[in-house]
């Protein structure tokens, strides 16, 4: 079964048409003549080449270290000194073989999203597996030392490696390197609507050099402060690309009344694009639960109806408890500091309790470090022509009721600490669409109530995404996308954004 993420997603994926042979009728003989890659694509080409060798190397580097460094401890100690080069070598190839064998260093995967990073725990995974079936049917000795040290350190220094080659690599696409030359067709609406999101994530490797336009013809169309050329039309899409020099063709919308649009358009670029990229707004609130399979030669797109009850909740209820626990021990020490500043710029109370709407419509007192003065409330309805929050969202950049220490609290988020009391005791989770008031839910449509599927969290997608520079309807899409799509992984990542937006904090006041 092909999954979307090879398939169907706008973020980090694509399809790649399978290659149908060109015939040439010379006489009576019937030649098939192999598409000839474009300049394009064969420069596309050899900056993957390039990237995929340094992956390569660095692969084989950690491996080499991590088996050979348990193996010169068993040398050193002489405990099944014998075995140990043999258990090494042996295992190390196998660990470097599973690497390629799961596609960990595809392009698809390149510079965005977790399937890279899966890819390489199962090869792990799957290697000591190996290792460990083989010993006991071989009766092998000296594997245990493997186990312990080889997996654990080689397993993060993998990741750790991957992670940093991601880094150079946005690095480099955000400078206009190592990026996709894409184009991308649709109706105007969608068309805007993917370039608006590709936008957002110039690290993903898209850079858009121009559009074609189902709905008019040449021009120009400028989104935000960019102004993209429109080239073609409906049945010149892949001369478009050859003129524009695009590696990458995005479909945003196809036309109507054309079923066979997709195959032809794929028929046209073979030798000139490397990926047919097929956008779908279905992705923007289901993509995870979305898988691709064929039925008697239909392609069938299934979404996964979500679910919020079951194992993965509860296992999502253990990582809650496991993280507030170990965030309240240091929290606890550093809140007598934060209570003497909160109190010497402010007389009042340390902590602030808020009614707030949690899961299923209930409701709970939030508790925070206060950063307003005491008379916040009173003041609030002096300051409603002043907001310059989202849709129901109060907010105010220049705020008068934010205390001098709150200010700085409110910027590094230190603010949010104490919620990780409201985490432990069930009323929130840790990652989560963020905790509305009651006001606010008195004015929520029916879609948005969706929101409250969930518990509220002290981070989510809207505080790695902006926080209060989102509009409402960006703060609405992200929480909806959370709460339809979560998942462990997803969480542990979000948490780690977050932890990276409270060094460089964006949005927050």
């Amino acid at each position: 079964m092909t999954s979307v993420e090879d398939a169907l997603s706008i973020t980090r994926t694509g399809f790649v048409p399978v290659a149908a042979p060109r015939a040439t009728t010379r006489s009576a003989t019937r030649t098939v003549v192999t598409p000839r890659a474009s300049a394009t694509l064969e420069r596309r080409r050899q900056w993957e080449r390039g990237y995929r060798m340094r992956l390569r190397i660095t692969d084989a580097a950690v491996i080499l270290f991590a088996v050979g460094l348990t193996a010169a401890i068993q040398l050193i100690t002489d405990v099944w000194a014998a075995e140990a080069l043999r258990n090494a070598a042996l295992l190390g190839l196998a660990w470097y073989l599973m690497l390629s064998a799961l596609n960990t260093r595809a392009a698809a995967i390149f510079g965005s999203g977790t399937t890279e990073y899966r890819r390489v725990a199962h090869a792990g995974g799957l290697a000591f597996g190996i290792a460990a079936i083989a010993g006991v049917l071989l009766e092998w000795e000296g594997l245990q030392p493997l186990f312990f040290a080889a997996l654990p350190v080689g397993m993060l220094g993998l990741l750790v490696a991957r992670w940093t080659w991601r880094r150079w690599l946005q690095r480099q696409r955000l400078r206009g390197q190592y990026a996709s030359r894409t184009l991308v067709v649709g109706d105007t609406g969608d068309v805007e609507y993917v370039i608006d999101s590709l936008q957002k994530g110039g690290e993903n490797g898209y850079h858009v050099v121009g559009t074609t336009l189902l709905d008019r013809n040449a021009g120009t169309l400028a989104i935000g402060e960019s102004v993209y050329p429109v080239v073609g039309n409906l049945h010149s899409v892949a001369a478009a690309a050859a003129q524009l020099g695009a590696d990458t063709i995005i479909v945003a919308s196809r036309p109507e009344g054309d079923p066979d649009f997709i195959k032809q358009l794929s028929w046209q670029l073979e030798g000139t694009a490397a990926e047919l990229v097929l956008s779908s707004r279905l992705t923007d609130v289901a993509g995870p639960r979305i898988s691709l399979r064929q039925v008697d030669g239909l392609p069938l797109i299934q979404v996964k109806i979500p679910t919020y009850e079951g194992g993965v909740h509860v296992l999502k209820r253990a990582l809650d408890i496991a993280v507030a626990i170990v965030a309240l021990i240091p929290i606890g020490l550093i809140t007598p500091v934060l209570a003497t500043l909160i109190k010497l710029d402010s007389p009042g109370p340390t902590f602030f309790f808020q009614e707030r709407v949690g899961r299923d419509g209930r409701t709970f007192k939030m508790v925070k470090f206060r950063s307003m003065k005491t008379d916040a409330e009173q003041q609030l309805a002096t300051l409603k022509a002043q907001n310059e929050g989202a849709g129901l969202l109060f907010k105010m950049k220049d705020d008068p009721r934010v205390t001098r220490v709150g200010k700085v609290l409110r910027k590094l988020s230190l603010d949010e600490l104490p919620q990780f009391w409201n985490v432990l005791t069930g009323d929130m989770s840790v990652v989560g669409p963020r905790p509305p008031l009651q006001s606010e839910v008195t004015a929520y449509d029916g879609t948005v109530f969706r929101r409250l599927y969930i518990k509220p969290g002290i981070t989510g997608l809207w505080q790695v995404s902006g926080r209060s520079d989102l509009s409402w309807d960006e703060s609405v899409r992200l929480d909806l996308r959370y709460v339809e799509n979560w998942s462990v992984m997803n969480d542990l990542q979000i948490m780690w954004r977050t932890a990276k937006v409270m060094v460089r904090p964006s949005g927050a006041y």
